[in-house]
């Protein structure tokens, strides 16, 4: 109200100004201050709109006939002609200042169209860029009340039976509203509050409603938004359809990969078992000392297969959840010492070098049955891929806090482009899957159990050399109950 007063005064004034200046100051003719209010009523309508424009056009009427149009002085005209010069002037600025006025107002709503569309745009890439790390509903109506300036708005899913609520305000008692538009796809609005509520579609299948609360919108806007809506739920569904697909089948790739592992691991105890039964079962009666190392070698080979089949479980749980250590004071030296031990099949002759540190610099604080599984798997990495004539080197260090493990081999390298990709699970480069039997876990596993008690797994390779680096906090205190 007051800025409608301040632009009606401030119109008169301009008036008077004109007035003044041909008048008193210019004294210029009737024709020359006519175009001079002509002028002053289209900036008017340019700048403020219609009304105004039409109060300075009868307000310069009235002051051309007063000081411009004999006799001067008086609100009456003596010349006919007069007449029709003021009555064509006042028509013409009417007229004018109700065009310019027009178009006024349809740039205005061009710009708000303009502005709509690119609202909508924004909206459509904010939806492509929702990321996993909350709902996606949940940043769909954050977004949607962002972009838009909205005060409140509200989605309800219906195949979810989930609301989801954003902005500084909030609806109350809209939740029934809000399924039955769900399920009928109906729209309601409620000027008063500046409220509206629509339904969202797929199609011709009503998937969601939607409350929106702020400036008024046009109808398509409201379209284009529900639109969008439909669209971002309908890709968040088929996204966990596909993860859930794609987690279904890395757990049956999972399932294989540690079966064939088992069989693969499980061929060489058993064959040792089965040979010392079958020498005892053949011939009952040979000498002690016989009898007794082939006892002795089927009972190492069934601890071995025990170990192996707790290796085995034990990876599988390690890669499908997260990793609680128990932490307890333990030499790495031993660690590594009984990890090397356990594979003295796999290395077939093969030398493992062991350079240890000083025991009391590797006595630490760690989960020991984890990070003995972690040296397995490193160990067994490097035996597969070092040459028969070539030792495998361990080397354990204490450097200021972090105790290092490094496993070196002498094989033919890692390509750079798949130094980062060998730690993710089930991976296994193409160029040796058909030639090195594995699972594509071991290193993952091993990574894992590093990170679990805060530190990590690094691998640097060349041709004729590849060293993975374990790396454990030294520091650590263990905790008693």
């Amino acid at each position: 109200m007051f800025r409608r007063v301040f632009r009606l005064l401030a119109s008169l004034a301009g008036v008077a100004f004109v007035t003044f200046a041909g008048y008193a100051v210019l004294h210029v003719n009737a024709t020359t201050v006519g175009f001079g209010y002509l002028l002053l009523v289209l900036l008017i309508a340019g700048f403020w709109g219609f009304f105004e424009a039409l109060i300075a056009s009868v307000a310069a009427t009235l002051t051309f006939n007063f000081y411009f149009l004999p006799p001067v002085g008086r609100f009456t005209i003596a010349d006919p002609q007069n007449w029709v010069a003021m009555f064509t002037f006042l028509t013409t600025s009417v007229i004018a200042s109700r065009l310019s006025a027009e178009v006024k107002r349809r740039a205005h709503d061009a710009l708000e169209r303009q502005q709509d569309l690119e609202r909508l745009y924004t909206f459509s890439r904010a939806i492509l860029l929702i990321d996993n790390s909350e709902p996606f509903p949940s940043q769909l109506v954050r977004k949607l009340a962002d972009i838009f300036e909205l005060e409140a708005v509200v989605l309800y899913d219906r195949r979810a039976e989930e609301f989801y609520r954003a902005g500084p305000a909030d609806f109350e008692g809209l939740d029934d509203q809000l399924r039955d538009t769900a399920l009928l796809g109906t729209a309601h609005s409620d000027s008063g509050r500046h409220r509206v509520v629509i339904g969202v579609r797929l199609g011709s299948e009503p998937i969601a409603a939607l409350a929106l609360q702020g400036a008024p919108m046009p109808d398509s806007v409201l379209q284009g938004i529900g639109n969008l809506v439909a669209i971002g739920l309908e890709r968040a569904r088929s996204q966990n359809l596909t993860a859930q697909i794609e987690a279904a089948r890395q757990s049956e790739k999972l399932r294989t990969a540690l079966l064939d592992a088992m069989a693969h691991e499980f061929k060489t105890p058993l064959t040792s078992v089965m040979a010392a039964t079958t020498s005892l079962l053949a011939d009952p009666e040979q000498p002690a000392a016989s009898r007794n190392e082939l006892i002795k070698i089927a009972d190492e080979e069934t601890k071995h297969l025990k170990d192996l089949i707790d290796d085995a479980v034990e990876m599988g749980r390690l890669d499908s959840t997260s990793i609680e250590v128990q932490l307890e004071p333990s030499d790495v030296n031993e660690i590594v010492r009984e990890a090397a031990a356990s594979l003295h099949a796999e290395a077939h002759d093969r030398k493992i070098e062991i350079i240890s540190g000083n025991s009391n610099g590797t006595r630490v604080a760690m989960d020991r049955r984890l990070v003995k599984l972690a040296m397995k798997q490193l160990l067994d990495n490097a035996l597969k891929y070092s040459p028969a004539d070539q030792p495998v080197t361990v080397k354990v260090q204490n450097d200021e806090g972090t105790l290092a493990i490094t496993v070196t081999d002498h094989g033919k390298g890692i390509p750079q482009q798949e130094q980062m990709r060998i730690f993710e699970r089930l991976y296994r480069s193409p160029s040796i899957k058909a030639q090195v039997p594995g699972s594509g876990l071991g290193l993952s596993i091993a990574l894992n159990i590093a990170r679990a008690h805060g530190g990590d797994l690094t691998v640097s390779s060349q041709p004729g050399d590849t060293t993975f680096r374990l790396l454990l906090p030294a520091s650590r205190k263990v905790v008693h109950a």
